[in-house]
């Protein structure tokens, strides 16, 4: 495989899937979090101390949503470095994107995993995103011969 094509990244389309990367690497924490802070809140409603246990109960609801504004404003300050034109270049060994300003070569062994969404492919090192390929600057045939190319991967790691 060599597939080699030109993209540039738009703010959404960065913000989207650094939101999909991190929603999958932090979901046990939030998932964790939420069920502590929701339990202590009741069990605070329970034993008559219910300012505590209303704050307990918005701090379960809004820890989400601060959560994603977060994420969204990490994925800002990054934007000027992704949302250039872009050369990327897919191989059988990894693959390499390069813009006026840097030069990023990653080989496909370094990922401990790979995620294939509707939108995007989300590549991850020792369960944190570190990077994504845009489905959209593939055409049909390049999305499908890196659809297999990634399964094939993944199952050879465990069989």
């Amino acid at each position: 495989m060599d597939i080699t094509l030109q993209y540039e990244a738009t703010p959404e389309e960065v913000a989207r899937a650094l939101h999909l990367g991190l929603r999958r690497q932090l979901r046990i924490l939030y998932v964790a979090l939420w069920s502590v802070l929701a339990v202590a809140g009741t069990v605070c409603f329970l034993v008559g101390s219910v300012i505590m246990g209303a704050g307990m109960l918005v701090a379960a609801v809004a820890g989400p949503m601060a959560a994603t504004w977060a994420v969204r404003r990490i994925a800002r300050k990054q934007l000027d470095y992704l949302c250039v034109p872009t050369t990327l270049r897919v191989t059988d060994d990894g693959y390499e994107t390069r813009t006026d300003q840097s030069t990023t070569m990653m080989k496909w062994s370094m990922f401990s995993r790979v995620e294939a969404t509707p939108e995007f492919w989300l590549l991850f090192v020792n369960r944190q995103i570190a990077a994504f390929l845009p489905r959209n600057a593939f055409d049909g045939a390049q999305r499908a011969e890196l659809d297999g190319f990634l399964a094939a991967r993944e199952n050879a790691k465990f069989a």
